[in-house]
């Protein structure tokens, strides 16, 4: 996509080959399995995991990479930081095709109990970000697809990894809005007591995008998960950069290989969803190896 190329429309800004605006990706580019990190840097890492990989478009906060994992045809798309670009990313990815997503992510853990470089795996979110209201009203639920999440709990013990399994809070800020202090100290009155609160009502983590990929994967009938590093503890202070994070893209990779058998599965059995009986015979399979 050129300066000065004409697009479709002001309101369907993609090429007439389907080139989405801001990924710069068309279908056949990208798998149905994309993995959803912020940092652009990260889906190198990511890709660093296949047994395969080639960039497919770069631009603005946008880097995609597809190639294979296991055999799986897989993709990677970064977000940016924070709702309003990830809701960008989510649209363009399924108007070229793709229909489960997967974030990867980082966090702030606000519990004692879970440990820098655990997981975090994300049942759902509190919309605390402003994305997701412009597209359903607050009441809407922000919840992860339960056969994604389910794979997600399936790689992390495979694996062997250390993870937590619950609620998420996403914010639009990665100060104030989690209770850090802004420049000279400022904390508005209305944000003091957050954390609390939320440890309150069993809420695991800080982040900034789940929030927005499942609402949007639930309005849009597509399916998402997350999994996050807890690469700093809110309650002991702690924080060390990138910890855990190669746990999670171990994770977050193999999930899409769960998937991709439980999927064939559904095929072959005539299923509309993940089963008991299709979790079963891939683990009896998977016992074998």
């Amino acid at each position: 996509m050129g300066s000065g190329e004409r697009l479709k429309s002001a309101s369907i800004p993609e090429t007439k080959e389907k080139i989405q605006y801001h990924l710069q990706v068309k279908p056949s580019d990208v798998s149905r399995y994309v993995l959803l990190p912020g940092d652009p840097g990260r889906v190198l890492k990511i890709a660093s995991f296949w047994d395969k990989s080639w960039k497919v478009a770069e631009h603005r906060e946008y880097t995609t990479y597809s190639g294979y994992y296991k055999n799986v045809f897989i993709s990677a798309t970064s977000t940016g930081i924070g709702a309003p670009s990830t809701a960008i990313a989510i649209e363009e990815l399924a108007r070229v095709g793709s229909d489960t997503f997967i974030r990867v992510g980082t966090t702030g853990a606000l519990h004692r109990f879970i440990n820098v470089g655990d997981l975090i795996i994300s049942t759902g979110a509190v919309r605390l970000e402003g994305t997701s209201k412009q597209y359903v009203i607050p009441e809407y639920p922000a919840i992860a697809s339960l056969d994604v999440t389910l794979a997600l709990i399936a790689a992390a013990e495979t694996l062997n990894v250390n993870y937590h399994l619950g609620l998420t809070a996403s914010s639009d800020s990665f100060y104030v809005g989690q209770e850090r202090p802004g420049y000279k100290g400022y904390i508005p009155p209305f944000q003091r007591g957050l954390i609390d609160f939320l440890k309150s009502i069993n809420v695991l983590n800080f982040e900034m995008e789940a929030a927005t990929i499942f609402t949007l994967s639930s309005i849009y009938g597509l399916r998402a998960g997350s999994v996050c590093a807890a690469i700093a503890n809110r309650e002991t202070e702690e924080f060390i950069v990138d910890a855990g994070v190669e746990d999670a893209i171990k994770v977050a990779n193999e999930a899409v290989k769960i998937l991709s058998i439980w999927d064939k599965y559904m095929v072959e059995k005539k299923k509309k969803t993940v089963t008991p009986e299709i979790i079963y015979d891939w683990f009896k399979e998977y016992l074998k190896r």
